[in-house]
């Protein structure tokens, strides 16, 4: 079965054509349209596009920000704020004539590393995205742990354990608390961070490029995973996102979570993500089982 999957991001939205063993076989970019009318018309016009391409199965997936309240099917949450309150899944159904299958997209990004990825062949996975924001999925056995409130993984928006004297009470975030691990492990969080305390305006991969903030860095890192950890206890974390890619980083993570962790030992693996910018959209296409 020929699945469809479609990445909704803030700036661009990306959509492929998958086979059952993973790989791509079309892909299509457009930058993301100004209006949700208009991205709703532009998501339709490329599903149509691909499916004249070759047989492919009725369902789609989206990976999309945010989350969709299981009650009401409205989006909430998302950085990309014009899609919060609308019904995402009905309108794309109404204009696609098809079952959508949608998920946030972290959650796409750790069913894609579960499935074939970094954490391909363990039980349980929680893969990690490191960007302009801070995210989480939580997958086991296969299958992702959406939560009752659908909003499982969302580790970012908790606040950053154990912090030190300079870290308290924490930056203002956006969802409207102090301190969330997002406000310090995000690319914006880690540039802020920097000109609060020196007045320089730097890039995340310039500021992670000297040790001690490298090292910083990997502290906070390692004490929010810790809690992940102690909860989950999972054996692989896949880190994602643009952060992710520092180099050594998953590497130094691991060698820092047995500090934190409430164990004589810790076991669980942190990767890179296998899959890169393309784990998101392959995650979505996964939405839909083998067949």
């Amino acid at each position: 079965m020929i699945r469809i999957g479609i990445d909704l991001g803030g700036t661009k939205i990306e959509a492929v054509t998958m086979d059952p063993d993973g790989n791509i076989q079309s892909r299509q970019r457009i930058p993301t349209p100004s209006g949700y009318p208009d991205m709703v018309n532009a998501i339709a016009s490329i599903v149509r596009n691909l499916r004249a391409e070759t047989a492919i199965s009725p369902g789609v997936g989206v990976g999309h920000p945010g989350s969709a309240n299981p009650d009401s099917g409205l989006i909430r949450g998302a950085n990309s704020t014009w899609l919060n309150g609308r019904p995402l899944k009905a309108d794309l159904e109404h204009a696609l004539g098809c079952e959508v299958r949608l998920s946030n997209d972290a959650n796409c990004f750790a069913l894609s590393e579960a499935i074939d990825g970094a954490g391909a062949g363990a039980s349980s996975v929680f893969g990690v995205i490191l960007g302009t924001g801070v995210g989480g999925g939580l997958v086991i056995d296969g299958k992702l742990l959406a939560g009752a409130q659908g909003i499982g993984g969302e580790w970012g928006h908790n606040p950053l354990p154990w912090p030190e004297p300079d870290e308290y009470p924490g930056p203002e975030c956006w969802c409207g608390k102090a301190g969330c691990i997002e406000t310090w492990l995000s690319g914006p969080g880690i540039a802020a961070d920097r000109y609060r305390r020196t007045g320089e305006t730097m890039t995340p991969s310039e500021i992670l490029a000297h040790r001690k903030e490298f090292d910083r860095y990997v502290s906070r890192l390692a004490r929010a995973l810790a809690h992940v950890v102690n909860i989950v206890d999972p054996e692989v974390i896949v880190l994602g996102g643009g952060v992710s890619n520092t180099p050594g980083l998953a590497e130094a993570v691991e060698a820092a979570l047995p500090a934190q962790v409430f164990n004589d030992q810790v076991s669980t693996r942190v990767r890179r993500h296998a899959h890169g910018d393309s784990s998101g959209v392959r995650g979505a296409a996964w939405l839909w089982p083998a067949n």
